[in-house]
Formats: structure tokens, C-alpha cells, sequence
């Protein structure tokens, strides 16, 4: 990855069974945005997904004829549990099955959405019968398999061949052989939809004192408890009432489909990174489009301190509205794109003692994970499945290495060299659980070293032509220092394919994170006053993630995909087939 200096399907026809009525409907993984949309009559986000199902080899269970199969496809749960969330129809007398009946589900990048399917031959007194009222137990089972969604989407082909096993905790079988499953997964079409939308603004509120207000656009998603997520936002119009901004992409992959609520907030940008909020609406794109065709405004509203929303005569207008069909994110990965997975960690001292229970480095021999640990873990989960080869750099930086001067890019893995990989999810946390007994803690917090560290894998990697998209996560505790510097070399890595997630862990200020995070303000600019191309920074405090309504996951990444076809786009590379 770098360092620190399907198959077809194919299969005879069968005859279908006789059956009527449909499958359980499909569900996406995250039930508290599932539930928050459908109880609002919306449906899906990110890519809808088809999944078509074929088998061969299947075990014969019938004595006069061959077995008459149908596939029942689960979803893994948080808990762990499982929950049926698809059965397709009955294929008679066939041991290489070509299903019909297809699978729709949401495709959520930021989440591992484990998928279960089992095959059972239908017993030939139920073949009249509904499928989703047929008993398995009264079938016979004749095997299961799983894998992650993430799987088959990373495919050049969307296609995963998979080994149909017996039931974990049966005892083992006479017949060893099972058969094959071969699951394919299909993007449909409304998740190719690009809408551009120009948006202006009538007498807006002045909030300077001295000078009109500096106005920029968020818009954001909602997911649970209500809780937005931005997912694009406009540039700044510095002393303007009535701005109109530059056009703004907006696709079903960041956004949902074209119901979902969306949150449009107009703010005032101060350069300390605390915004005044001018005002804000909730409409859909569709409203949008509404809105655009009809040619009217829509009044903002304020929230005052009662909970009430106040109307202003503030007005937001769709200038202009067009649907696009472009390339999407899994068009990319299809054609061999790869996430690569990078890791830099804080050892300065605020972090305290790690031998000691209030430090935010203390390993409990109890095994439950610190805040660093658990980082890693929930976005190394996520991000292993679009890297093939699974070694990721890792870095530490604010600590003395044993007899050495303090280091604010230094191997995780001990090493000297350039070498500054590690093997797997599992290799990081290795790493960095020896590396804390073997550096002295110290400071001060530098991002830029790390950045830069970054920052030349991924140019070295463009220079050789390589499909990779890097994406590194550093994980601090405190303010840094060297915050025009990291500016500087994040300016310069915005050219890069090469995205930042930042998490912060304690109780520090970290207002100069949200800063850096620039979705609520500014392009970031260099010292020598150039402007970042692109916004390569996603920041995300753990203390306001920690309470269930949103995981860190789902904040961090949530901006990532736009980011990477952002980047793509810039550059007009387009997704090739192998």
C-alpha cells in the first residue's frame, strides 16, 4: 500500500412452484434510520442495491425427483441476532437454481451490514402454499452461507460465489457437500441521479454589527432522534443579503431518495468557527423541485427559546434545478478503486499515564476499549472491506522514543525504516498497545508531520497510475499547535486523492478542529493565500457521539463518498472496467 518517506452465473431453468404474495420487505441495517424515515413515510439512503440469487451442486434431498429450493436471506442485527428480511419463490426439481424474485436494499457505506442466507428444500405438500407462510422448520435445510454487503459490491463482477455450509452447532453430517450460492448485486438506476441546484436568498438578516452578514448554505440529512448530518454545503458570500450561490450537487448516495428530508440552513460565517444561524427550512428535493418549477420562495424559520419557530421575512428560491445520470461510488469500486486505510494516533502527555485507569491510553485488562482503540476498531471495520491487501500505515506522533528526541511522525510498528505498515485492523491495535510501553509521552499536538506523511503515499501512489483512495484517521486529545502548518498541508493534500477524518477524544475545546472541518465555513486557505481545491476533512468530537444518536461511524464517514467522487470528478477520472 505504500510507506511513511466473479464469476458468471449460469445454471439450467427450473420451473417455478406455484406461489403468490410477497417477501418480508427488505430493511436497511440501521434500525433508528429506518425507523425515523419510514414512520415518515420515507424510504432508503445512499444506493438502493438488487441482489439476484443463483445456485449450483445443491444436495438432492428427494428420493423420486431433485430438490425444490428457495433462499431465505437475514440481516445480522447489533445484538447479534438475526432477522429474516427476504424469501424468494420456490424453484421445482433443480440443483442449480436460477432465482427470480430479486432482494432490494439500501447500501449504507458507513456500516458493515452483514447479510445471512440459507437454502431449504420446500417439502412438495407445501409448493402451494405462500412463501412467507411456509414453516422452515417443516422444510429440509440444505445449507448456509454469509458475507458483508460490502463484499460483493467491492467485486469487479458485483458477484460472490459462496460455500453453502451446515447449520454452526449441528453435529457434523455423512454428506460433506453442500453446493454454491452465487449472490450478484445490481445499482439501480434512481442511485445514479445527480441534481444540481442553484439557491439564492431575499432579505436576510443582518447579524454584524458593523458590515452586512457573510452568508453560507449547509444542507444535511436526517437520521435518528432528528439528529442532521451535513452533506454538502455552498461557499461563502462575504457582505451580501441576497446572495446567489454557486451551483450545488446533491445525489441519492449522499442524500437518500429524492423524499428524504433534507435541513437547509443559512448561516452567517465567523471566522472563530461560530456561525449565527440566519435561518432554516426542511424540505425534500423533490419540494425543491417544487419550488423551482413554480418559481415561489419559502420563508426561513429561527427556533426560539420556547421551541417554537419563528417565520422570518428571509426567503430562499431555487434558481435552478436539473437531474443528471452520473458515475456513482460503487460504479468506482466496481472498476477496482480501493479505500486505503491509514492511521495516525495522539501520544502527547495531556493524554495521561496509560498505567493509570484515568488515562484515554489505559488498556483495561477487563479488554473493554479505550477511546482510541475503539476508534480504530468501529472505522477499520468499515474501511477493511475496500482495501485488498489489508496492511495499513500507522503512525504515532507526540511521544520519545526510547533514546531519541520527541517525534511527531514516528512508526507504529517500530520500525526505523520507512516501513510503517501493519497487517490488518488487528495489527494496528497491536501496535499501538505495545507502542504506548515503549515511548515516553510528550508534546506538543502536530497534525502537519502526519499530514505530510499522508499526503506522499498518496502522491506517490497517483504518480504510478494506482486506483487508491487514502483515507487517514488521526485520533487526539487536544489542541494542536501547529494549526497553520496543518492548514498548509492540507491545501496542499487537497489535490491528492486523499481524505482526513479526525476524531477527538476528552474533554478539550477542540473549536479549531471545527475549523479544519470546513463544513460550516470557508475553502481552507494556505499561508501564501491559495485555497483548498476540494473539502478533504470530516472532524467529529467522541463526546457528542457517545449518547446513541449518531455513532462515530456514521459521523465520520457520512461525507467520505461525496468526497471521493469530488475528487474524481476534478480530475475527470472515470470508472474504467477492468
Amino acid at each position: 500500500m505504500g510507506n511513511c518517506f466473479s464469476e458468471d452465473v449460469s445454471s439450467g431453468p427450473g420451473a417455478i412452484a406455484s406461489v403468490s404474495g410477497t417477501a418480508p420487505s427488505s430493511s436497511t441495517t440501521n434500525d433508528a434510520v429506518d425507523y425515523y424515515l419510514k414512520s415518515r413515510g420515507f424510504n432508503g439512503l445512499f444506493s438502493q442495491i438488487e441482489l439476484s440469487f443463483s445456485a449450483s451442486n445443491l444436495r438432492d434431498r428427494d428420493v423420486l425427483s431433485k430438490s425444490d429450493p428457495m433462499v431465505v436471506v437475514y440481516k445480522k442485527e447489533k445484538d447479534e441476532t438475526l432477522t429474516e428480511v427476504f424469501r424468494s419463490e420456490v424453484v421445482l426439481n433443480s440443483l442449480a437454481p436460477k432465482w427470480i424474485k430479486k432482494f432490494t436494499l439500501a447500501y449504507h457505506f458507513e456500516t458493515v451490514q452483514t447479510l445471512f442466507f440459507r437454502v431449504y428444500d420446500v417439502d412438495t405438500q407445501y409448493q402451494n402454499s405462500r412463501e412467507e407462510m411456509l414453516k422452515l422448520d417443516d422444510q429440509q435445510f440444505l445449507g448456509e452461507a454469509t458475507c458483508a454487503l460490502s463484499e460483493i459490491v467491492t467485486k469487479s463482477t458485483r458477484t460472490i460465489t459462496l460455500d453453502l455450509n451446515r447449520k454452526e452447532g449441528f453435529a457434523a453430517q455423512s454428506h460433506p457437500h453442500h453446493g454454491k450460492l452465487i449472490v450478484h448485486a445490481e445499482e439501480c438506476l434512481a442511485s445514479k441521479i445527480t441534481t444540481e441546484i442553484v439557491f439564492r436568498c431575499s432579505s436576510l438578516e443582518s447579524k454584524d454589527l458593523f458590515s452586512k452578514s457573510d452568508p453560507f448554505l449547509v444542507v444535511s440529512k436526517i437520521v435518528e432522534h432528528g439528529t442532521p448530518i451535513p452533506v454538502s454545503k455552498t461557499e461563502v458570500l462575504k457582505n451580501n443579503l441576497n446572495p446567489i450561490w454557486k451551483p450545488l450537487s446533491l445525489s441519492v448516495q449522499q442524500v437518500g431518495s429524492k423524499d428524504s428530508p433534507l435541513i437547509i440552513e443559512c448561516s452567517d460565517f465567523n471566522s472563530n468557527g461560530k456561525h449565527s444561524l440566519i435561518g432554516k427550512i426542511q424540505k425534500s428535493l423533490a419540494d425543491l423541485e417544487k419550488l423551482h418549477l413554480a418559481g415561489q420562495g419559502i420563508n426561513l424559520s429561527l427556533p426560539t427559546v420556547s421551541g417554537q419557530n419563528k417565520v422570518l421575512k428571509s426567503q430562499l428560491f431555487v434558481e435552478k434545478f436539473t437531474e443528471t445520470v452520473q458515475h456513482t461510488f460503487l460504479e468506482y469500486l466496481a472498476s477496482g478503486f480501493e479505500l486505503s486505510f491509514m492511521v495516525a494516533i495522539d501520544f502527547t502527555a495531556s493524554n495521561g499515564n496509560p498505567r493509570l485507569p484515568d488515562s484515554l491510553h489505559y488498556v483495561s485488562p477487563s479488554g473493554q476499549l479505550n477511546a482510541y482503540q475503539r476508534a480504530i476498531v468501529e472505522l477499520g471495520e468499515v474501511l477493511q472491506f475496500y482495501d485488498s491487501d489489508k496492511r495499513f500505515p500507522a503512525w504515532g506522533f507526540g511521544a520519545r522514543p526510547i533514546d531519541g528526541p520527541v517525534s511527531h511522525c514516528f512508526n507504529l510498528n517500530g520500525s526505523s525504516s520507512s516501513y510503517c505498515e501493519v497487517d490488518g485492523i488487528q495489527g494496528i491495535l497491536t501496535s499501538y498497545t505495545s507502542a504506548l510501553f515503549n515511548v515516553s509521552l510528550a508534546g506538543p499536538t502536530l497534525f502537519g508531520p502526519v499530514i505530510e506523511s499522508a499526503a506522499t503515499i498518496a502522491s506517490q501512489s497517483l504518480a504510478q497510475g494506482s486506483r487508491r483512495y487514502y483515507v487517514l484517521l488521526i485520533i487526539t486529545d487536544g489542541v494542536i499547535t501547529d494549526l497553520q502548518e496543518t492548514k498548509d498541508a492540507l491545501v496542499s493534500a487537497s489535490d491528492l486523492p486523499l481524505s482526513i477524518l479526525i476524531v477527538g477524544v476528552g474533554g478539550a475545546d477542540f473549536k479549531e478542529m471545527e475549523i479544519l472541518d470546513a463544513d460550516r465555513g470557508d475553502r481552507l486557505e494556505s499561508s501564501t493565500g491559495r485555497l483548498a481545491s476540494r473539502d478533504i476533512v470530516q472532524f467529529v468530537a467522541l463526546r457528542d457521539v457517545q449518547h446513541g444518536e449518531v455513532s462515530v461511524v456514521q459521523a465520520l464517514l457520512a461525507e467520505l463518498p461525496s468526497q471521493f467522487l469530488t475528487y474524481m470528478r476534478i480530475r475527470n477520472m472515470k470508472p474504467i472496467p477492468l
